[in-house]
């Protein structure tokens, strides 16, 4: 009886656990996204987003992808075949 309670009370705090804790509600996203001369791709994301307590958290980020200087770089297999 003891193990069946312990089961059911471990399981049940498993499944509320997202709701007792809450969680954040985004309140503004922008993404920009621009290609330089040289290929270079530029995404910058701003979010803000309202934690559960009423805070706010403004998150910025930038990501950049430059392409390889030589674009000659073809990979070439060599398949042997008996």
């Amino acid at each position: 009886m003891r193990r069946a309670l312990f089961c059911a009370v471990t399981a049940a705090s498993f499944a509320l656990a997202p709701f007792m804790m809450g969680c954040e509600d985004t309140v503004s996203k922008h993404e920009e996204k621009s290609v330089k001369s040289d290929g270079t791709v530029v995404k910058k994301e701003e979010k803000v987003t309202r934690n559960a307590d009423g805070s706010l958290n403004k998150t910025q980020s930038v990501d950049v992808d430059k392409p390889s200087n030589d674009a000659n770089k073809d990979v070439h297999i060599k398949v042997d075949t008996k």
